[in-house]
């Protein structure tokens, strides 16, 4: 019987909503069959943490005496953008310190969540509006009127896995990668990942209520690079990038457990955020989609060692290979690496179910759907 996100919210303010993760519904599935467990269920949550370069957060600092328009601003001697309002800032994750290319907009980020003060420098031209000129403080998360993550692109629906076919060492935002196919690295959490349970965005789009590194986020719109017309396999799964988030939250409310900068050697700086999406079993249709595992999803290997902008396919595989430690491509035996945490993803999937279950988390249908969906193929 079909369900509508409206029952199941009902239930979750009853406490009588099934919750599951989705490694329990993968059980239950085996156990039971599809049919019960979709009648069973009314939520899966699903999850990733991963590097997520597009990311980054707006903050608004109360009026300095006399006023003073931010314009040229850096944070620790990280560059951020100040070409908004008189006290709005943009810091990118990946926008590098002037004397410290190990440091960036990311590691401000997560020192602001975890309590630490950030040097603040600005200066800008005089104005009959803002005739201050310049400013050098120290403050906190707590000192900032509003403190927002917004990131254009994050929770990739399926990524493409690296090797590097040249006789050098390469580096690279999908970390360093030997010479001769010494090694592969790979970055989702396969069948954890929120885009591939709903592979045709059924359930999330523009207004889907979301878990955002701690706090309770909102898809914003579609992510930069969308692109839901990547090629599908028989499971509706796109074999390469596709569909993508923008996400939005309060950072005030994150935890750096859930949001950690990060260096990758000669690339420079990311930041991984944790996301966590409840998705409500609908009907058969939908528990289908979630009963997807990581033998079922498959993945392009492409050669990060030739410096084109469309890199050469060498091979496809599952993320059941990919898992597994070693993959087989034309003979060789290839070592593999995570890049995302199937640790963190797992503790957010419990977070989640929980806050789910005690009513702090309910869900929310889409304002408005993500670009692609099955209605529009």
């Amino acid at each position: 019987m079909a369900k509508s996100i409206e029952e199941i919210n009902a239930k979750i303010h009853a406490g009588t909503a099934v919750t599951l993760t989705k490694d329990e519904f993968l059980s239950l599935v085996e156990q039971e069959g599809l049919d019960r467990a979709a009648a069973r269920v009314d939520v899966v949550t699903t999850a990733t943490f991963g590097a997520m370069c597009s990311s980054g957060a707006f903050f608004n600092f109360k009026h300095t005496d006399p006023p003073m328009k931010l314009k040229r601003v850096s944070f620790n001697g990280v560059p951020a953008y100040g070409g908004l309002a008189a006290m709005d800032v943009y810091l990118g994750a990946t926008e590098l310190a002037e004397d410290n290319p190990r440091y960036g907009g990311a590691h401000v980020i997560e020192a602001l969540v975890r309590g630490e003060s950030i040097r603040l420098k600005a200066t800008s031209t005089a104005t009959d509006c803002y005739p201050k000129e310049a400013i050098d403080l120290e403050f906190t998360l707590d000192d900032l009127n509003q403190a927002y993550l917004f990131n254009p692109r994050n929770g990739y629906q399926n990524y493409a896995a690296a090797v590097n076919s040249t006789d050098r060492v390469i580096h690279t935002y999908m970390g360093t990668l030997l010479p001769r196919y010494g090694n592969l690295t790979y970055s989702t959490t396969g069948a954890y990942s929120p885009l591939l349970n709903d592979p045709y965005y059924r359930t999330i789009g523009v207004g889907t209520r979301i878990w955002l590194a701690g706090a309770v986020g909102l898809v914003a719109w579609e992510g930069t690079q969308h692109n839901p017309t990547v090629a599908r396999n028989d499971r509706g799964i796109p074999v390469g990038a596709a569909g993508t988030l923008a996400v939005i939250g309060n950072l005030k409310e994150m935890s750096a457990d859930f949001l950690r900068a990060a260096y990758f050697h000669n690339y420079g700086t990311t930041l991984y955020v944790g996301i966590g999406v409840a998705i409500p079993v609908l009907d058969k249709e939908m528990a289908h989609c979630l009963a997807i595992t990581d033998a079922e999803i498959t993945t392009r290997v492409l050669d990060y060692g030739v410096p084109s902008r469309t890199r050469p396919v060498v091979a496809e595989v599952t993320y059941a290979q990919l898992r597994s430690g070693t993959v087989n491509i034309n003979g060789k035996t290839i070592p593999t690496a995570p890049l995302s945490s199937l640790f963190k993803a797992r503790q957010i999937m419990d977070l989640l179910k929980q806050q789910i279950q005690t009513g702090r988390f309910t869900l929310s249908a889409p304002i408005q759907p993500l670009p692609g969906t099955k209605g529009d193929e």
